[in-house]
């Protein structure tokens, strides 16, 4: 499928839940910040696209001050892997943003290429100005220098590292743009039809649009593809050059067999949240899309996790999620990528 093929469909695929997704996608958080102007698809390259974001950052990165009227729309989903039987559900299919749930299928896609041997935990990958201006949160990564792999994962699932997520962009997928559509056709093969990807890091994109039904697929689906690799999602904390970089989720060892997965906040999408519980056998996946805080958001997870958790199955009877064969090719390195090995140097 040729890059222009794939971004031709994607606007196709993505406008009608666009109509439906009225919603502002300009917001500042000290968790998962906001770069204020999104990635155009389609345009030459990503870097010129998000320098255009750039004259739109706001000074100081300042928390948003939310107004009694701030309202993000909600969507939850409660799905017991075992059986596959949705235990609760509520807007599960309307179109949300993802913010830095983003991420996951970013760090899918990594594990992807770590799990296929063309990547190792300690493979340096090259910063560029690009991924080092990202806005916050970062790991204030520093342009012509490296990152490896593993620091990279850390920063990911702990720190939400916006800088982080575009050096993995660019390495596996040349430009962070190429590598929004090897997202969008990872989330197709997968089954995610309401999901489409434009950047790496969940900044800001107005069609950067998904579904608490996808995300709890593709949360179900990081695990069953990669078991060893899923575990750095319940890394509490992890220290990058001298500084000690905390997991976001603070669901993360104050709930009773959680063990990821992620959190993600702009000022359009809210808070946002997927959880992975295990008790007695027993397995869910949970996702929260909308919370009006932090805390209003973990207090839903937690009420949700509480109520469902005790009718789940104990015993697996529904298959792993797969990829399906038919559309997993589309999934492949984009024409005009950089070879892996010239990426690291």
């Amino acid at each position: 499928m040729s890059l222009g093929f794939a971004l031709s469909w994607r606007r196709l695929a993505v406008a009608g839940g666009l109509a439906m997704l009225a919603i502002t996608t300009v917001g500042w958080d000290h968790a998962d910040a906001a770069r204020a102007g999104a990635h155009a698809p389609g345009k030459a390259s990503g870097h010129a696209t998000a320098a255009k974001g750039v004259k739109g950052r706001h000074a100081g990165h300042k928390r948003p001050i939310h107004g009694p009227n701030y309202n993000p729309p909600y969507a939850a989903i409660v799905v017991d892997d075992n059986s596959g039987q949705i235990l609760h559900e509520e807007n599960a299919d309307a179109p949300r943003h993802p913010a830095s749930l983003t991420k996951i299928m970013t760090l899918y896609l990594l594990f992807e290429q770590i799990e296929a041997g063309k990547f190792k935990l300690d493979t340096p990958l090259s910063i560029s100005a690009f991924a080092a201006g990202q806005n916050p949160t970062k790991l204030s990564l520093k342009a012509n220098q490296t990152i490896l792999v593993e620091d990279a994962i850390k920063g990911l699932v702990t720190k939400s590292a916006n800088d982080a997520a575009v050096v993995v962009a660019e390495a596996i997928g040349g430009t962070e743009a190429d590598f929004g559509v090897m997202m969008t056709a990872k989330a197709r093969a997968l089954g995610m039809a309401g999901t489409t990807y434009v950047n790496a890091s969940g900044l800001p994109a107005e069609e950067q649009i998904t579904t608490a039904r996808d995300q709890a697929l593709l949360g179900r689906a990081i695990q069953d593809r990669f078991p060893v690799y899923y575990r750095y999602f319940s890394t509490p904390s992890f220290r990058y050059k001298g500084r000690e970089h905390h997991n976001h989720n603070a669901l993360l060892g104050n709930v009773e067999g959680l063990d990821g997965i992620k959190t993600g906040y702009t000022e359009a999408s809210g808070y946002n949240l997927v959880t992975s519980v295990r008790r007695n056998g027993k397995h869910i996946v949970a996702v929260v899309l909308g919370g009006k805080s932090n805390a209003k958001r973990d207090a839903r997870m937690r009420d949700l996790i509480t109520q469902t958790i005790p009718g789940a199955a104990t015993q697996k009877t529904t298959p792993v999620v797969a990829e399906k064969p038919d559309r997993a090719a589309a999934a492949s390195v984009p024409v005009g990528a950089p070879s892996l090995q010239n990426a690291h140097q």
